[in-house]
């Protein structure tokens, strides 16, 4: 290569990093102050860490359960959860009528929600089984594997279509999780066992690509159909997935529990905040997205830490609060450019659709639909007058002209 072609290739290398980073200033300073810090995007981040705090009680209940009594059932817990969520929403789906009643849903829609249910309990399953073979550290890392697995099926399936800016923030979103595993490095909380690492690592691969299909599947569902129909038709087949693995995997342990009211209040504590999590996640997912949920529910382990300094003894970092900062501060960068997203589809109300976006677009369509056939009309009505005025003119002339000639 020739001294002219490598200062050709290095000043497109440079123009290259230049359109880069011009595009990210560029988004930046046309952002104002006022437009980033709304009302909304502070309803959006308070619900987010609302949903961390519920895993965060999720974990401090295992904990207490696994060390305490060495209770460690997660196909228990997980069943127990979906049977709470039977008898509330699919119950609910008896009685709506159209559409959305559950006979109707389960004709034309039943091997979808298998699936739907099949992933949602392997990638909670998958996750606890992973802590037997590999570390703590592993877990946390490979976890953040589900914000790419979310952006592209969300590309291909939901359409959405990113920035720049988002792109950045994930980054920073992901060196904040960074900051956070070198300060459990830092403090030797290196938990976990190396027994078959290569199996650990691969069972929350899995956990996080299942646990972003299933995310992506809720979205959809909550933004074109409706809340009540996903957490139904989860309850149903979630509950019948998790009671046969139950009885299959742990029928020997249930059998050897020892009831005390300690074990029933703390199995109480996480089905609570289980069901909890499960319910209100659809509702931040309506008004943002399975990918910014998850971004702000990167804080749940800071928030799991944070409880074991007075309930473990851990030992405090710095890097905590570093992690915290900069996970916070990429989950604003996210949301201050909204993601172009295609209109969701409307459902009749016999549907029992409970999207009240969905209802307000199409209240839209219809009203527009009024204003621009009444304008239609009007327009119409004058081009009938005018031609009208035109043919009694003619008239005229020809009465006009036929008396001359006689």
């Amino acid at each position: 290569m020739t001294d002219t072609e490598q200062e050709k290739s290095s000043r497109m290398s440079l123009d290259q990093r230049e359109t880069l980073c011009g595009k990210v200033s560029r988004q930046l300073r046309h952002l104002k102050w006022r437009d980033i810090f709304t009302w909304q995007l502070l309803k959006t981040l308070l619900m987010g860490q609302g949903l961390s705090a519920l895993i965060c009680g999720t974990a401090v209940t295992s904990q207490f359960l696994a060390s305490g009594y060495h209770l460690d059932l997660p196909m228990l817990q997980s069943f127990i959860n979906y049977t709470l969520l039977f008898l509330t929403y699919t119950t609910a789906l008896f009685f709506r009528t159209g559409d959305g009643n559950i006979l109707q849903i389960l004709k034309t829609k039943w091997w979808k929600y298998i699936l739907l249910g099949l992933a949602d309990v392997e990638a909670n399953y998958a996750v606890v089984k992973a802590y037997q073979y590999t570390t703590l550290t592993s877990v946390q890392l490979l976890d953040c594997f589900i914000i790419p697995v979310l952006m592209i099926l969300s590309w291909f399936f939901l359409k959405a279509r990113y920035k720049i800016i988002h792109y950045v923030a994930v980054c920073v979103c992901l060196a904040g999780v960074g900051a956070m595993v070198g300060a459990d490095l830092l403090a030797g909380r290196d938990q976990g066992s190396t027994s078959n690492i290569l199996l650990g690592d691969g069972l929350v691969i899995l956990s996080a690509t299942l646990y972003a299909v299933s995310n992506v599947c809720q979205e959809y569902t909550v933004k074109n159909r409706s809340r009540v129909e996903f957490l139904g038709m989860l309850g149903l087949f979630g509950t019948l997935i998790s009671g046969i693995q139950l009885g299959v995997l742990e029928h020997v342990q249930l059998a050897r529990i020892q009831w005390t009211w300690q074990i029933a209040l703390l199995l109480s504590g996480f089905v609570l905040c289980m069901y909890t999590l499960y319910s209100c996640m659809p509702m931040v997912m309506e008004v943002t997205s399975a990918t910014a949920v998850n971004l702000s529910l990167l804080t749940a382990d800071l928030f799991s830490l944070f409880c074991g300094l007075f309930l473990f003894q851990y030992s405090f970092s710095g890097l905590y609060v570093v992690s915290l900062v900069v996970i916070t501060v990429g989950f604003i960068m996210f949301n201050a450019v909204p993601t172009p997203n295609p209109t969701p589809e409307s459902v009749s109300g016999e549907g029992g659709c409970d999207n009240q976006a969905a209802e307000f677009d199409e209240e839209g369509r219809v009203g527009s639909g009024v204003e621009v056939s009444s304008e239609h009309q009007e327009e119409e009505k004058g081009e009938t007058d005018s031609r009208g005025r035109k043919h009694l003119s003619e008239n005229r002339e020809c009465v006009v002209i036929s008396s001359a000639e006689l």
